[in-house]
């Protein structure tokens, strides 16, 4: 404003309106300033929601507040990125917010590559050692930066942009070079911001505290009560997840006959137990009965988050590898499930399921941002990954765009293993698609399977004619009787890409070969249609030629080693060395018998035809060769026939392509890990090669450590070998528990530290597997709309059945309670559980 026009006039000046006028023209600047800053504010916030809705498409909420069901999994863990607390919109948002991320807890990277900064001359990071000196310490890997905990949580309002405020909240603390000096000037006296703070965190954890609980009119029964309600239910609920049962029923109304298993199973207890009763039914209030579907959700949600912490436990800072599959759901969904395999504490190889997670499409790069998001929620890091394993497709193990290059362009020491598993069914397709005998053999074979199985009439028929078959044997002293001998069987369907399936069909073919060709003779004179009758007469005819029994003999053989072999590869426990020495050893049995095994193999198969009065040509006969027209007159004698074309071709399919298939035996990584086995006194151990495996691993062993370990491994084996009691041990794992059990793994640090290294490498992606067979357990057509988190929680206790069976009820609920605030509180003395009587 311009005053001095007024002021040359002479005239009078009113200096009271003036100073109103300057004092309103400040009042209106310093409104527009404040407006201008909750813009920008908006702005960034608006920016931050946009990306992370860009990074969480499927995500429902918009971030102005609790989506309708609220979730850990909907708390960005990562302190850099995170929305701040006060930008929620009422105190009841913003609470829930903080005990989410009260029982989230600090965001912490262990284990991960900090980058390093120039101050000056000297290269800074930031230092994992400081996470225990203070403990409010977080640290951010999108903005490289530490913040404050407490801070972020509880800093008051008005405290502004004062030092170490915004900077530890907001903005992020990078100054590595002064960190330790600033982190104390920080935390300051004690009545200082950082320590209001965090006492603030302390009173908000502690309920009691709190003024809404001092004025609830609680009593210490109205607690043991609440108790005892909730104990009953979690109860219920571990039965129900441990089983893979259904919660919810159609109708739930007091009047139905049928209110779902919860409900019901509740009833059951409460009509068993007097006391459990009272607190569940007569004193339960009606707003309080711990019993609608929010409530069995959460309960769920904290025996799945405290079973996770156990594995996370587990875990501690070890390296692991990752077994990574995905499968579509009932639902036609894309799951995609994620185990982890380590070395625990005692020598033990672990396989844990880490979680199932939806994925839009099973590309490698969505596949990796799912698996990224996992990471980050367990604060795992990338840096701590020493393998990986898939199943061998194209969008996992691509050398240009799969899952396994983009992982290793991230951290090139987690090396890949294809699954030992998968590429011996492989094997055995190869096997049968190459040989045009054998491939007409199980056409066959499927063909009689579904003629003989698939009426109920026909069915029953077979199983009569077995029975009656076995009671005649019996009498004539064929067969002895025993416990648990000749149990009633049927013919086992083959499975498509299972090929053990096939094993146990003509195993038993062979059990009940007289009691098929019985039923297919009935089938060819009794049967309804024409077509049938028509169809079982040639496959009695076939099945009765001596080519159909020599090559069921031998698939027996083959097939009898292969899926002996896959058995062991898919035990959980199951390490790259003893897989390697069973391929070696397989392959080893599959030479043998095709170099001395044709004589006896001829004398078994002839007795079986002679005893069943199958024909059996002439050896030295000569036949038409096998996929000729007989106009050609290509002639083989049935010697070579049978011998050469048959038995010699599937064995040297079958060693050709086991070689082939696991070339990885022969890699650089799995020669020098062979050399760490025990068997045969240590006969494989190669100084030389063990020195190498430390030098792949160089992130794990520093140049002195390598230097070291020159010497501890001609110690080691020194050792080793005059000892009965390592001599003994026959397996990796069974040295890595016998090191451990005799506080050998302190003496000799780094090459446990090897042996560690190869118990994380994965063999085969069964445990996988087995984690989708549970998902068909659980996700049924009659649960098909269960949600994503919901199933997670569901799989991780049902697939981790053992360690679920060891958290207390406590534990449960004093989690359940961290998630939210609770109109119940649990009193301070645990109670006993009641006792079910009949």
């Amino acid at each position: 404003m311009d005053f001095s026009e007024e002021m040359d006039s002479g005239e009078e000046v009113d200096w009271i309106g003036i100073a109103a006028a300057v004092e309103l023209e400040e009042v209106e600047a310093e409104a527009a300033a404040v407006k201008y800053a909750a813009a920008v504010a908006e702005a960034a916030a608006s920016a931050a929601r946009a990306k992370r809705k860009r990074e969480r498409p499927h995500d429902s909420d918009d971030r102005q507040g609790i989506p309708p069901a609220f979730n850990l999994a909907d708390v960005d863990p990562d302190p850099g990125t995170r929305k701040q607390i006060e930008e929620y919109a009422t105190p009841e948002i913003r609470d829930e917010m903080r005990r989410a991320y009260l029982s989230k807890g600090v965001g912490r990277l262990y284990g991960h590559d900090f980058p390093r900064t120039l101050f000056g001359k000297d290269w800074r990071n930031f230092k994992e050692a400081w996470y225990k000196d203070y403990d409010w310490l977080e640290y951010s890997k999108e903005t490289k930066s530490a913040y404050c905990f407490h801070c972020f949580l509880f800093k008051p309002p008005s405290i502004g942009d004062k030092f170490g405020h915004d900077v530890f909240t907001k903005k992020g603390f990078k100054n590595w070079k002064k960190a330790v000096e600033i982190f104390n000037a920080h935390v300051g006296g004690p009545n200082s911001a950082h320590n209001n703070a965090r006492r603030r965190c302390e009173d908000f954890k502690n309920q009691k505290q709190s003024v809404s609980y001092a004025m609830t009119s609680h009593t210490e029964k109205s607690h043991i009560e609440y108790e005892e309600r909730f104990r009953a239910v979690v109860g219920v609920v571990r039965f129900l997840v441990s089983q893979g049962l259904a919660f919810r029923g159609h109708d739930e109304t007091t009047t139905s006959m049928n209110k779902g298993n919860f409900l019901e199973m509740l009833d059951w207890y409460a009509e068993r137990c007097k006391d459990v009763a009272d607190v569940v039914h007569k004193n339960a209030p009606g707003n309080h009965q711990l019993t609608c579907h929010k409530i069995q959700k959460q309960i769920v949600q904290a025996c799945a988050e405290v079973t996770t912490k156990v594995i996370m436990t587990e875990l501690g800072d070890s390296n692991f590898s990752l077994l990574v599959d995905e499968s579509r759901d009932v639902s036609v969904r894309e799951q995609m499930a994620v185990i982890v395999r380590f070395a625990n504490q005692k020598g033990e190889s672990l396989e844990r399921l880490l979680g199932v997670k939806h994925v839009l499409d099973t590309t490698s790069a969505s596949l990796k941002r799912s698996l990224d998001a996992m990471f980050v929620k367990h604060n795992l890091s990338m840096s701590r990954l020493r393998g990986q394993g898939y199943d061998g497709a194209s969008n996992m193990r691509g050398e240009l765009n799969g899952l396994k290059k983009l992982v290793l362009d991230v951290n090139p020491y987690a090396f890949y293993v294809h699954c030992f598993a998968h590429q011996l069914q492989l094997v055995v397709v190869a096997v049968v698609k190459g040989v045009l005998a054998v491939s007409d053999f199980f056409g066959h074979t499927n063909k009689i399977v579904n003629m003989v199985s698939a009426l109920c009439k026909r069915k029953d028929a077979l199983l009569q004619k077995h029975h009656d078959n076995l009671v005649l044997q019996l009498e004539h002293g064929e067969i002895l009787s025993g416990k648990g001998e000749h149990q009633e069987t049927s013919l086992a369907r083959p499975g498509d890409t299972r090929w053990g399936s096939h094993h146990k069909t003509l195993i038993r073919i062979y059990q009940m070969w007289d009691s098929v060709v019985e039923v297919l003779h009935g089938i060819s004179l009794d049967g309804a249609d024409a077509d049938d009758r028509g169809l079982a007469s040639g496959f009695m005819i076939n099945m009765e030629t001596f080519e159909f029994v020599l090559i069921l003999h031998l698939m027996l053989r083959v097939l009898g080693l292969t899926n002996d072999l896959s058995q062991a590869l898919q035990q959980k426990d199951q390490n790259i060395v003893c897989a390697m020495n069973m391929i070696v050893s397989v392959k080893s049995l599959l030479q043998k018998l095709r170099d001395d095994g044709w004589e006896p193999f001829l004398i078994s198969t002839t007795n079986f035809c002679a005893a069943r009065n199958i024909i059996v040509p002439n050896i030295d006969d000569n036949i038409s060769a096998r996929g000729y027209p007989r106009r050609s007159r290509k002639m083989v004698t049935c010697l070579h026939h049978y011998k050469v074309t048959i038995f010699n071709e599937v064995l040297d399919r079958n060693i050709v392509e086991m070689n082939n298939r696991f070339s990885e035996t022969s890699t650089r990584l799995l020669k020098c890990i062979a050399c760490l086995d025990p068997r045969d006194s240590f006969s494989n151990f190669d100084h030389d090669k063990l020195v190498e495996l430390a030098n792949i691993y160089s992130i794990d062993f520093s140049s002195q450590e390598l230097y070291l370990l020159t010497d501890q491994l001609n110690i080691y084996i020194d050792v080793m070998k005059r000892s009965t009691e390592f001599l003994a041990c026959d397996s990796l794992s069974s040295l890595a528990l016998k090191l451990v059990q005799s506080s050998q793994h302190l003496v000799f640090p780094l090459v446990y530290r090897l042996i560690r290294l190869a118990l994380t490498l994965p063999v085969a992606t069964a445990s996988v597997e087995r984690v989708f067979s549970a998902m068909n357990i659980i996700k049924t057509d009659l649960r098909n709309k269960m949600g994503d988190d919901w199933l997670n929680d569901l799989m991780v206790c049902f697939v981790e059945r053992e360690i679920f069976a060891k958290i207390s009820d406590k534990e449960i609920m004093v989690h359940f309670h961290a998630l939210k605030n609770r109109r119940g509180h649990l009193p301070l003395q645990p109670r006993v559980q009641y006792a079910i009587t009949s």
